[in-house]
């Protein structure tokens, strides 16, 4: 019998074998990631590209060796894509010449 708030088993989860349940699981973070690269190639692709490869690299399991699930690499691939297009687009637009004067 348990009383005064003892119970009868103490640690109910070992904390080894149990993975942390406080944020997305990888599969998630996957599609996530993919998500966000393709919404970056329309809007805000400086900002939605970084976010995709990182969704992409927490995906993966922040490794590249191992097996990889194909909507991780996807994310990092379009992320990384998408970033590169953003910056020649904005490196682009502040060259001299092409302003209002």
């Amino acid at each position: 019998m348990a009383s005064f708030g003892h119970g009868t088993r103490r640690h109910p989860r070992s904390r080894g074998r149990t993975g942390s349940r406080t944020g997305p699981d990888r599969a998630t973070l996957g599609v996530i990631g993919v998500i966000c690269a393709i919404a970056g190639f329309f809007v805000l692709g400086i900002i939605l590209g970084p976010v995709a490869i990182l969704c992409g690299w927490l995906a993966m399991n922040r490794t590249w060796s191992g097996a990889r699930p194909v909507p991780a690499i996807v994310a990092v691939v379009l992320g990384a894509i998408d970033t590169v297009l953003a910056i020649i687009w904005l490196a682009g637009t502040a060259t001299p010449g092409t302003g209002f004067f």
